[in-house]
């Protein structure tokens, strides 16, 4: 062969002369479908190596494209289309591991994500098509690397008549490693134990929310809704729907909503825009959230009551001591509440005029500071001065309202819940949620009583 043909070939470098690219490394060769060497793989196995890359592969020639070459198809193809099961692994090594352990159909990409030309090279021997489905099984390891291959694999799963799938090993060994330190059998469990692609996605994706709160629930939904309206095919996307309803414990026409609000906003050509380069670093940073307007009727129960405990801290009595922070939902009326008890609680204003002044010069934030000053002027709503059965009616409204988030955060963990594999907490909540009912039951009636 000669320096020109083997600088094609990539198996040689020209500086001031001809040397080879991949002395001193273990090599392997890369064949295609057929069997003819393509390429190479090269791993680093001397501490003096100069090129401190582990694996150095052939660069791209006419016959060798990354894109569309898979690592042990040669080997792979027949069990394939023999078992209609294709395993994607990571690394050379991992390939090898895997059909020494006993699963012969695993491959691997040479140096580069799993992409669509990968995906027909993986359809032609899996004979993909409706009536005669497979599976596509992908390894990742569990760190971030990992989730973001994830994540590009799910935006090509539509590729795929074939269900994909996932096998991540708990102590994030990849195949080879895995078979060095537990044998032949943990690789075949590995795959055994494979979870739908999907369902691995989404569940990383809603880590990042705190579904145990309305707002983190969310949120959550709104980028899962996102993830799933992206999907071209269109037969799987109520599925997915279902899917992160039961995942993040909403109503599952909540999500069939939400989902199709996401398709209508991507559909529109100014949010369809690519940020620029450079911009696209720019919006992990994040904005300070929008608080609720104070005067949103949702949060009317508890601006009435704070008036009330602002302007005749005297009438507020007793029926005020089972309050706390978390009745009031809105963060500047949390505020004010607790200044409010910083202050001495509404039995220390009883005896002084001065009281809500003192209050609002204690306060550091301004939002809450003029929160407190609307809430002392602004009238209350009776025409004389609060009798017990008004401030009762509110305090127990109030209550009652908490009791209900209460129960709804309760319903959304136990719809996330499994009652077999986790029998004792999920008896544990539904114990919990009989007995808020009693209490929202019971803070209705003395409502009703005080009227």
């Amino acid at each position: 062969m000669s320096d020109e043909e083997s600088v094609a070939a990539g198996l040689v470098v020209m500086g001031r002369s001809a040397y080879d690219r991949f002395r001193g490394r273990l090599l392997w060769p890369i064949r295609d479908a057929s069997g003819d060497t393509i390429g190479f793989g090269a791993r680093r196995i001397f501490d003096d190596d100069k090129i401190e890359a582990k694996y150095l592969n052939t660069s791209e020639t006419t016959l060798y494209k990354k894109s569309q070459v898979l690592y042990g198809i040669d080997l792979a193809r027949r069990d394939i289309a023999r078992s209609s099961q294709a395993v994607v692994v990571e690394g050379y090594t991992d390939v090898m591991a895997c059909h020494l352990a006993g699963v012969p159909t695993a491959v691997a990409t040479c140096g580069t994500a799993f992409g669509d030309d990968h995906a027909r090279v993986l359809r032609r021997f899996l004979h993909d098509h409706e009536e005669f489905r497979g599976e596509v099984i992908f390894t990742f390891d569990g760190d971030a690397a990992g989730q973001k291959a994830a994540l590009k694999a799910f935006g090509g799963d539509q590729n795929f008549v074939s269900q994909t799938y996932v096998a991540v090993e708990p102590d994030g060994l990849d195949p080879c490693d895995l078979r060095i330190q537990k044998g032949d059998a943990a690789v075949r469990e590995l795959v055994a134990k494979r979870q739908p692609l999907y369902r691995f996605v989404l569940t990383n994706v809603l880590t990042k929310f705190d579904l145990d709160r309305a707002d983190g629930r969310v949120d959550a939904l709104r980028e899962a809704a996102g993830l799933v309206s992206s999907i071209r095919d269109r037969s799987k996307v109520d599925s997915f729907a279902r899917e992160i309803a039961g995942m993040i414990g909403v109503d599952v026409d909540e999500a069939r909503t939400e989902v199709r609000r996401a398709a209508a906003r991507a559909a529109r050509p100014a949010e369809r825009h690519t940020p620029a380069r450079g911009v696209e670093e720019a919006l992990p940073v994040q904005q300070r959230p929008q608080v609720p307007n104070l005067r949103d009727p949702r949060f009317a129960i508890e601006r009435e009551t704070l008036k009330i405990v602002i302007q005749h801290p005297t009438s507020v009595g007793r029926v005020i001591n089972g309050v706390g922070p978390s009745d009031f939902s809105h963060p500047t009326y949390r505020g004010v509440w607790e200044a409010v008890a910083a202050a001495g609680g509404p039995a220390a204003g009883a005896s002084d005029p001065g009281w809500s002044t003192r209050v609002r010069a204690s306060v550091a934030d301004p939002a809450v500071s003029s929160a407190i000053s609307e809430l002392g002027v602004e009238p209350v709503l009776t025409p004389s001065d609060p009798t017990p059965t008004y401030v009762a009616m509110h305090v127990y409204r109030l209550q009652e309202l908490t009791t209900m988030r209460r129960i709804a955060e309760l319903k959304s963990r136990l719809q996330r819940t499994n009652p077999v594999e986790s029998a004792g907490a999920y008896n544990k909540m539904f114990g919990e949620l009989v007995a808020l009912e009693q209490h929202r039951r019971n803070l209705r009636d003395q409502q009703v009583s005080s009227q």
